[in-house]
Protein backbone atom coordinates (compact mmCIF):
# COMPACT_ATOMS: atom_id res chain seq x y z
CA UNK A 1 0.00 0.00 0.00
CA UNK A 2 1.03 3.41 -0.74
CA UNK A 3 1.88 5.65 2.35
CA UNK A 4 0.02 8.91 2.26
CA UNK A 5 1.96 11.62 1.17
CA UNK A 6 1.48 15.30 3.38
CA UNK A 7 0.69 17.98 0.90
CA UNK A 8 3.05 20.64 0.76
CA UNK A 9 2.67 24.21 -0.48
CA UNK A 10 5.03 23.04 -3.21
CA UNK A 11 2.08 20.61 -4.50
CA UNK A 12 0.04 23.65 -4.45
CA UNK A 13 2.48 25.77 -6.56
CA UNK A 14 2.90 22.97 -8.56
CA UNK A 15 -0.88 22.27 -9.04
CA UNK A 16 -1.37 26.15 -9.52
CA UNK A 17 1.40 27.06 -11.68
CA UNK A 18 2.18 29.69 -9.20
CA UNK A 19 5.79 30.14 -7.12
CA UNK A 20 5.77 28.90 -3.50
CA UNK A 21 6.53 32.14 -2.08
CA UNK A 22 3.21 33.94 -3.33
CA UNK A 23 1.34 30.54 -1.73
CA UNK A 24 2.76 30.62 1.34
CA UNK A 25 1.93 34.43 1.61
CA UNK A 26 -1.76 33.74 0.26
CA UNK A 27 -1.96 31.56 2.92
CA UNK A 28 -1.32 34.07 5.37
CA UNK A 29 -3.52 37.05 3.23
CA UNK A 30 -0.78 38.89 2.90
CA UNK A 31 -1.56 42.65 1.76
CA UNK A 32 0.49 42.38 -1.32
CA UNK A 33 -1.55 39.14 -2.78
CA UNK A 34 -4.45 39.74 -4.68
CA UNK A 35 -7.93 38.59 -3.09
CA UNK A 36 -8.70 36.61 -6.11
CA UNK A 37 -5.18 34.77 -5.82
CA UNK A 38 -6.10 34.43 -2.26
CA UNK A 39 -9.28 32.52 -2.43
CA UNK A 40 -7.92 30.31 -5.55
CA UNK A 41 -4.79 29.41 -3.17
CA UNK A 42 -7.18 28.27 -0.53
CA UNK A 43 -9.57 26.49 -2.25
CA UNK A 44 -7.08 24.65 -4.17
CA UNK A 45 -5.11 23.75 -0.42
CA UNK A 46 -8.43 23.03 0.80
CA UNK A 47 -9.07 20.27 -1.95
CA UNK A 48 -5.87 18.80 -1.66
CA UNK A 49 -6.26 18.36 1.92
CA UNK A 50 -3.44 20.50 2.71
CA UNK A 51 -2.94 21.35 6.73
CA UNK A 52 -0.28 24.36 7.78
CA UNK A 53 2.71 22.57 9.69
CA UNK A 54 2.16 25.08 12.67
CA UNK A 55 5.43 23.50 14.80
CA UNK A 56 7.49 24.33 11.79
CA UNK A 57 6.21 27.75 11.33
CA UNK A 58 6.93 28.06 15.47
CA UNK A 59 10.54 26.87 15.03
CA UNK A 60 11.12 29.20 12.40
CA UNK A 61 9.92 32.12 14.50
CA UNK A 62 11.67 30.78 17.52
CA UNK A 63 7.58 30.68 18.71
CA UNK A 64 5.75 27.62 19.16
CA UNK A 65 2.52 28.89 20.59
CA UNK A 66 2.82 25.92 23.13
CA UNK A 67 3.01 25.89 26.48
CA UNK A 68 4.62 23.35 28.91
CA UNK A 69 3.47 22.33 31.88
CA UNK A 70 5.28 20.53 34.25
CA UNK A 71 3.48 18.62 37.39
CA UNK A 72 4.25 15.82 39.50
CA UNK A 73 1.68 13.51 38.40
CA UNK A 74 -1.79 13.61 35.98
CA UNK A 75 -3.27 11.11 38.78
CA UNK A 76 -3.97 13.09 41.34
CA UNK A 77 -7.70 14.90 40.66
CA UNK A 78 -6.48 18.45 41.97
CA UNK A 79 -3.62 18.48 39.26
CA UNK A 80 -5.89 17.03 36.30
CA UNK A 81 -8.36 19.98 37.59
CA UNK A 82 -5.32 22.73 37.23
CA UNK A 83 -4.22 21.34 33.84
CA UNK A 84 -8.28 20.98 32.79
CA UNK A 85 -8.18 24.85 33.79
CA UNK A 86 -4.49 25.49 32.14
CA UNK A 87 -5.81 24.15 28.84
CA UNK A 88 -9.09 25.69 28.32
CA UNK A 89 -7.92 28.90 28.40
CA UNK A 90 -5.20 28.08 26.13
CA UNK A 91 -6.88 27.02 23.52
CA UNK A 92 -8.85 30.02 23.82
CA UNK A 93 -5.61 31.87 22.40
CA UNK A 94 -4.63 29.10 19.93
CA UNK A 95 -2.19 27.47 22.23
CA UNK A 96 -1.18 24.08 22.89
CA UNK A 97 -0.49 22.35 25.70
CA UNK A 98 2.54 19.68 26.65
CA UNK A 99 1.76 18.12 29.62
CA UNK A 100 4.94 16.11 31.40
CA UNK A 101 5.29 14.02 34.71
CA UNK A 102 8.55 14.89 37.46
CA UNK A 103 6.81 12.23 39.58
CA UNK A 104 8.00 13.62 42.39
CA UNK A 105 11.51 12.85 41.40
CA UNK A 106 14.30 15.93 41.02
CA UNK A 107 16.21 14.56 38.61
CA UNK A 108 13.17 13.42 36.14
CA UNK A 109 12.21 17.67 37.04
CA UNK A 110 15.47 18.48 35.75
CA UNK A 111 15.61 16.28 32.68
CA UNK A 112 11.86 17.15 31.92
CA UNK A 113 12.70 20.94 32.28
CA UNK A 114 15.81 19.92 29.91
CA UNK A 115 13.05 18.61 27.13
CA UNK A 116 10.46 21.68 27.51
CA UNK A 117 13.46 23.59 26.67
CA UNK A 118 14.93 22.08 23.93
CA UNK A 119 11.49 21.87 21.94
CA UNK A 120 10.92 26.05 22.46
CA UNK A 121 7.85 26.56 24.63
CA UNK A 122 6.35 29.55 24.90
CA UNK A 123 6.11 29.38 28.83
CA UNK A 124 6.12 27.41 31.25
CA UNK A 125 3.57 26.39 34.08
CA UNK A 126 5.16 24.44 37.03
CA UNK A 127 4.25 22.65 40.38
CA UNK A 128 7.43 21.39 41.91
CA UNK A 129 8.31 17.60 42.76
CA UNK A 130 8.22 16.29 46.27
CA UNK A 131 12.54 16.25 45.66
CA UNK A 132 12.98 19.77 44.42
CA UNK A 133 15.95 21.25 46.36
CA UNK A 134 17.31 23.25 43.77
CA UNK A 135 15.94 25.45 41.20
CA UNK A 136 18.56 26.07 39.05
CA UNK A 137 17.39 23.75 36.52
CA UNK A 138 14.51 26.70 35.44
CA UNK A 139 17.08 29.58 35.09
CA UNK A 140 17.42 28.74 31.22
CA UNK A 141 14.12 29.41 30.83
CA UNK A 142 14.18 32.95 32.64
CA UNK A 143 17.57 33.74 31.31
CA UNK A 144 15.35 33.50 27.77
CA UNK A 145 12.84 35.80 28.56
CA UNK A 146 10.66 32.30 28.34
CA UNK A 147 7.84 32.98 31.19
CA UNK A 148 7.91 30.97 33.76
CA UNK A 149 5.02 30.74 36.41
CA UNK A 150 5.11 28.44 39.70
CA UNK A 151 1.69 26.50 40.81
CA UNK A 152 1.16 25.73 44.18
CA UNK A 153 4.44 24.25 45.12
CA UNK A 154 6.40 27.03 44.73
CA UNK A 155 9.86 27.98 45.61
CA UNK A 156 10.61 30.28 48.40
CA UNK A 157 12.55 32.31 46.73
CA UNK A 158 12.65 32.50 42.90
CA UNK A 159 11.97 36.00 41.28
CA UNK A 160 8.90 34.66 38.83
CA UNK A 161 5.37 34.67 38.97
CA UNK A 162 3.42 32.85 40.94
CA UNK A 163 -0.52 31.15 41.66
CA UNK A 164 -1.24 29.71 45.16
CA UNK A 165 -3.67 29.97 47.60
CA UNK A 166 -2.46 31.06 50.96
CA UNK A 167 -1.68 27.79 52.36
CA UNK A 168 -1.13 29.03 55.96
CA UNK A 169 -4.79 30.75 56.72
CA UNK A 170 -5.87 27.09 55.37
CA UNK A 171 -4.18 25.21 57.61
CA UNK A 172 -5.78 28.20 60.58
CA UNK A 173 -9.37 27.14 59.52
CA UNK A 174 -8.91 23.64 59.05
CA UNK A 175 -7.33 23.49 62.53
CA UNK A 176 -9.83 25.69 63.99
CA UNK A 177 -12.49 23.91 62.77
CA UNK A 178 -11.44 20.82 64.66
CA UNK A 179 -10.81 22.93 67.62
CA UNK A 180 -14.56 24.62 66.91
CA UNK A 181 -15.68 20.82 67.21
CA UNK A 182 -14.87 20.17 70.86
CA UNK A 183 -10.87 18.20 69.78
CA UNK A 184 -8.18 19.08 72.35
CA UNK A 185 -5.88 16.69 70.77
CA UNK A 186 -5.16 17.32 67.35
CA UNK A 187 -2.50 15.42 65.02
CA UNK A 188 -1.68 16.77 61.78
CA UNK A 189 0.65 14.85 59.00
CA UNK A 190 2.90 17.01 56.59
CA UNK A 191 5.05 16.41 54.05
CA UNK A 192 7.59 17.69 51.36
CA UNK A 193 10.95 19.62 51.96
CA UNK A 194 11.66 23.33 52.83
CA UNK A 195 12.04 24.80 49.40
CA UNK A 196 8.49 24.17 48.04
CA UNK A 197 6.69 25.48 51.38
CA UNK A 198 3.82 25.07 51.00
CA UNK A 199 2.96 21.88 53.98
CA UNK A 200 5.33 23.78 55.74
CA UNK A 201 2.87 26.73 55.58
CA UNK A 202 -0.24 24.29 56.38
CA UNK A 203 2.02 23.09 59.34
CA UNK A 204 2.43 26.77 60.29
CA UNK A 205 -1.09 27.74 60.11
CA UNK A 206 -2.17 24.10 62.19
CA UNK A 207 0.88 25.32 64.86
CA UNK A 208 -0.70 29.10 65.36
CA UNK A 209 -4.59 27.48 65.53
CA UNK A 210 -3.24 25.57 68.45
CA UNK A 211 -1.50 28.03 70.34
CA UNK A 212 -3.76 30.71 70.02
CA UNK A 213 -6.20 28.66 71.59
CA UNK A 214 -3.77 27.18 74.41
CA UNK A 215 -3.81 24.04 73.18
CA UNK A 216 -0.16 22.31 73.60
CA UNK A 217 1.42 21.69 70.69
CA UNK A 218 2.95 18.09 70.31
CA UNK A 219 5.67 16.80 68.60
CA UNK A 220 4.41 13.66 68.82
CA UNK A 221 1.17 14.54 67.08
CA UNK A 222 3.52 15.66 63.44
CA UNK A 223 4.54 13.23 61.24
CA UNK A 224 6.42 13.74 58.40
CA UNK A 225 5.59 11.79 55.24
CA UNK A 226 8.25 11.06 52.44
CA UNK A 227 5.44 11.77 49.57
CA UNK A 228 1.30 11.71 50.01
CA UNK A 229 -0.04 8.62 49.41
CA UNK A 230 -2.63 6.23 50.44
CA UNK A 231 0.12 3.52 52.12
CA UNK A 232 1.83 6.71 53.74
CA UNK A 233 -1.31 7.71 55.80
CA UNK A 234 -2.08 4.02 56.56
CA UNK A 235 1.21 3.76 58.13
CA UNK A 236 0.91 7.32 60.09
CA UNK A 237 -2.78 6.62 60.89
CA UNK A 238 -1.70 3.18 62.63
CA UNK A 239 1.43 5.20 64.20
CA UNK A 240 -1.26 8.07 65.89
CA UNK A 241 -3.68 5.05 66.92
CA UNK A 242 -1.00 3.29 68.92
CA UNK A 243 -0.16 6.57 70.65
CA UNK A 244 -1.72 6.37 74.63
CA UNK A 245 -3.85 8.89 74.64
CA UNK A 246 -4.73 8.36 70.65
CA UNK A 247 -5.34 11.84 69.09
CA UNK A 248 -9.15 13.01 68.98
CA UNK A 249 -8.49 14.85 65.23
CA UNK A 250 -6.60 15.01 62.63
CA UNK A 251 -5.90 17.31 60.42
CA UNK A 252 -4.23 15.90 57.16
CA UNK A 253 -2.57 18.45 54.41
CA UNK A 254 -4.36 15.87 51.41
CA UNK A 255 -7.43 14.66 51.04
CA UNK A 256 -6.52 10.71 50.22
CA UNK A 257 -4.57 10.67 53.54
CA UNK A 258 -7.26 11.76 55.10
CA UNK A 259 -8.91 9.36 53.89
CA UNK A 260 -6.59 6.72 54.52
CA UNK A 261 -6.52 7.70 58.27
CA UNK A 262 -11.17 7.52 58.15
CA UNK A 263 -10.46 4.13 57.02
CA UNK A 264 -7.76 2.97 59.10
CA UNK A 265 -9.40 3.71 61.96
CA UNK A 266 -13.05 2.08 60.65
CA UNK A 267 -10.36 -1.11 60.62
CA UNK A 268 -9.29 -0.63 64.18
CA UNK A 269 -12.93 0.08 65.76
CA UNK A 270 -12.20 3.79 65.90
CA UNK A 271 -15.50 5.84 65.34
CA UNK A 272 -15.05 8.40 63.06
CA UNK A 273 -16.59 11.37 64.08
CA UNK A 274 -17.43 10.03 67.72
CA UNK A 275 -14.13 9.62 68.56
CA UNK A 276 -11.40 10.81 66.17
CA UNK A 277 -12.29 13.71 63.67
CA UNK A 278 -10.97 14.43 60.39
CA UNK A 279 -10.43 16.95 57.87
CA UNK A 280 -8.81 16.54 54.72
CA UNK A 281 -7.23 19.43 51.90
CA UNK A 282 -8.38 19.96 48.33
CA UNK A 283 -12.25 18.59 47.93
CA UNK A 284 -11.45 15.58 45.52
CA UNK A 285 -14.01 13.89 44.34
CA UNK A 286 -13.43 10.82 46.65
CA UNK A 287 -14.08 13.31 49.91
CA UNK A 288 -18.04 12.94 48.78
CA UNK A 289 -17.79 9.16 48.42
CA UNK A 290 -16.38 7.67 51.53
CA UNK A 291 -18.09 7.36 54.79
CA UNK A 292 -18.39 9.37 56.49
CA UNK A 293 -18.48 12.44 53.77
CA UNK A 294 -15.18 14.23 54.40
CA UNK A 295 -14.23 17.51 55.62
CA UNK A 296 -12.37 19.39 53.66
CA UNK A 297 -10.57 22.58 52.24
CA UNK A 298 -11.51 24.13 49.25
CA UNK A 299 -8.31 24.28 46.47
CA UNK A 300 -9.38 25.82 43.58
CA UNK A 301 -7.29 23.71 41.17
CA UNK A 302 -9.08 24.89 37.74
CA UNK A 303 -8.77 28.55 38.99
CA UNK A 304 -5.19 28.13 39.26
CA UNK A 305 -4.76 26.55 36.54
CA UNK A 306 -6.75 29.40 34.01
CA UNK A 307 -4.93 31.78 35.99
CA UNK A 308 -1.16 30.88 34.89
CA UNK A 309 -1.80 30.01 31.59
CA UNK A 310 -3.38 33.60 31.48
CA UNK A 311 -0.26 34.96 33.14
CA UNK A 312 2.20 33.36 30.22
CA UNK A 313 -0.34 34.57 27.62
CA UNK A 314 -0.63 38.23 29.10
CA UNK A 315 3.55 38.04 29.02
CA UNK A 316 4.01 36.50 25.94
CA UNK A 317 1.67 39.23 24.47
CA UNK A 318 3.34 42.28 26.56
CA UNK A 319 6.78 43.78 25.21
CA UNK A 320 7.41 44.69 29.17
CA UNK A 321 9.43 42.50 31.37
CA UNK A 322 8.83 43.37 34.68
CA UNK A 323 11.56 42.69 37.47
CA UNK A 324 9.03 42.36 39.79
CA UNK A 325 7.06 39.10 39.35
CA UNK A 326 2.89 38.92 40.73
CA UNK A 327 2.12 36.60 43.30
CA UNK A 328 -1.76 35.89 42.74
CA UNK A 329 -3.69 34.66 45.43
CA UNK A 330 -6.93 32.53 45.44
CA UNK A 331 -9.26 31.52 48.50
CA UNK A 332 -10.27 28.41 50.36
CA UNK A 333 -12.89 27.66 52.48
CA UNK A 334 -13.71 24.52 55.10
CA UNK A 335 -16.18 22.65 53.86
CA UNK A 336 -17.97 21.14 56.76
CA UNK A 337 -18.96 17.53 56.52
CA UNK A 338 -20.06 14.35 58.40
CA UNK A 339 -16.04 13.03 59.83
CA UNK A 340 -15.63 16.36 61.71
CA UNK A 341 -19.17 16.54 63.35
CA UNK A 342 -19.80 17.07 66.72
Amino acid sequence: MEENKHVTIYDIAERLNLATSTISRALKDHHTISDKTIKKVKKTAEEMGFVPNTLAAGLRGNKTRTIGVLIPTVTQPFLSSLISGIEITAQKSDYTVIIMQSHDSYEEEVNMAKSLYSNRVSGVICSLAMETRDTAHFHQFSNNNIPLVFVDRVPKDYNTFRVVIDNYTAGYKATKHLIEQGCIRIAHLTAGSELGNLYNERKRGYIEALKDHNITVEEELIINLNSVTYEDGVKASNALFDLKPMPDGLFAPGDILAVSAVQTAKKRGIKVPEEFKVIGFNNDPISQIIDPNLSTITHPAEKMGKAAAEIIIKNLKSSKNDDAKEITFLNTEVLARESSQK
